[in-house]
């Protein structure tokens, strides 16, 4: 169960500090978006919602973290009312996102927390986490999938992930950025996701032959059978694997030259009339790599893709922010924004517009069309702290979302190189002018 200690400390030295100033009724906007794409990546797929919304849903202290807080040296001049506050305090505000599986550009917000100022403050650090680490490994999954040309690609990266836990959620987010299943049994169990796997080399070592350590697991698994055919040498498993024949659903390949070795196993399963048998391949791929196995028209069915998957590996950082936009007092509405060079934000809270060849991000009551067909990209999820959409954790349906949204692209965009030509992306008019104002507002302040 997410816990709302899982926190920056500063998070809860501002909550400290707004319920000293007395600004614990205020209602702030903040909104979390990325400032630019990483490198090699021409778009985004949003992911990790579903645990942004469970965090929220849950969201409280427990006695025991209390007495943490209370005690730390930083807030020994907090007052005790404070800490009574914190023990009843749970979300009670709005949110509202892109659905799980959307492309996304940059300045674009995924995700609108609208809630007492307190209750938006302290969730930053975990939405923050969550979606940053989950939207790169959808993002990746769909690189790799792309790559692969319509072989289906499994996740295989659990045992290189940072954690157990970002295994499991980096499994989610590699299928609904398109992978067909995953090695991780508990992201099967937690999320229904299909679950692949065969037998590692120690399999093999474990008995005194190849060919015992074979029979042993096509006793066990029958028609679901994949053999690891490169322990001691790839040809000579293939051909014993040949051998023992039926009910066998496939070799893998771990190793070695790729293409040149699955057109010899493939010759010699269709010697031995094993046609339907499937090759996997993995080792250490990636969607070049991939892409490379693809363009020379090597015989792999499919793809077991790990490290590079489940770390994002050459784009492991995401430049995501949460920021505050907007804040309801007693007083009135006030616009907010970042000023300072290289990393200004826009306030007032937005939408975005999704038209056929650009987008437009323009305030939240704003409806446009301009004459064309356009589609509000940020829905509803929570209403007064309750969840209003329960297919946010619908991932087949946040695949084939993907599926459809990335067939609409450009072809360059969905290059593995970066595109010389970005998706557009428009501020409307009144969004400019709000903004505007907002600077002219702040001019010669601190003179």
């Amino acid at each position: 169960m997410p816990e709302a200690i899982l926190t920056d400390l500063y998070q809860l030295t501002m909550a400290a500090g707004y319920f000293a100033a007395g600004k614990v009724q205020e209602k702030a906007t903040f909104e979390l978006f990325v400032r630019q794409l990483p490198p090699q990546r021409n778009y985004l797929i949003a992911s990790g919602i579903q645990q942004a919304v469970a965090y929220l849903e849950s969201f409280c202290f427990s006695d025991e973290e209390i007495a943490y807080v209370r005690g730390l040296p930083q807030l020994r001049h907090a007052s005790p009312d404070f800490f009574d506050y914190l023990r009843q305090l749970r979300f009670t505000g709005d949110v509202f996102a892109v659905a799980e599986g959307t492309p996304i550009f940059p300045g674009e917000p995924i995700l609108t927390v609208r809630a007492p100022i307190i209750e938006a403050q302290i969730p930053e650090t975990y939405l923050l986490s969550m979606i940053s680490f989950q939207t790169l490994v959808a993002t990746k999954a769909s690189r790799v999938v792309h790559a692969a040309a319509g072989r289906p690609v499994v996740d295989f990266g659990t045992r290189r992930a940072h954690s157990p836990q970002a295994g499991a959620l980096a499994a989610r987010a590699a299928y609904v950025g398109g992978c067909v299943g995953t090695s991780n049994v508990l992201a099967g169990m937690r999320y229904g996701i299909p679950v692949f796997g065969t037998a590692a080399h120690s399999w093999t070592q474990a008995f005194s032959s190849e060919q015992e350590s074979f029979r042993q697991l096509q006793q066990l698994l029958g028609e679901h059978t994949v053999l690891l055919i490169d322990t001691y040498d790839t040809l000579r498993g293939a051909r014993l694997a040949a051998s023992i024949g039926r009910p066998l659903w496939g070799v893998r390949l771990d190793s070695g030259d790729l293409a040149s070795l699955s057109r010899q196993v493939r010759a010699i399963l269709d010697q031995a009339g094993l046609q339907d048998v499937k090759i996997m391949a993995s080792g250490d791929l990636n969607e070049y790599k991939i892409q490379q196995l693809v363009a020379a028209q090597a015989p792999v069915d499919l793809f077991g893709v790990g490290t590079d998957l489940a770390t994002s590996l050459d784009a492991p950082g995401l430049s995501a922010v949460y920021k505050l936009v907007e804040l309801r007092t007693s007083a009135g509405v006030r616009f907010t924004a970042k000023l300072s060079d290289h990393k200004a934000t826009y306030g007032a809270p937005k939408q975005v517009f999704r038209f056929a060849d650009h987008d437009v991000i323009g305030c939240s009551w704003e409806c446009l069309s301009c004459g064309e067909t356009s589609e509000a990209l940020l829905r509803p999820l929570m209403l007064s702290g309750k969840l209003v959409d329960d297919s946010v954790g619908d991932l087949r349906r946040a695949q084939e979302r993907v599926r459809k949204a990335l067939a609409k692209l450009p072809a360059e965009l969905l290059s593995l190189e970066v595109s010389s030509r970005p998706w557009p992306v428009n501020l409307s008019q009144e969004l400019l002018e709000i903004n505007r104002k907002i600077r002219d507002s702040h001019q010669g302040e601190g003179a």
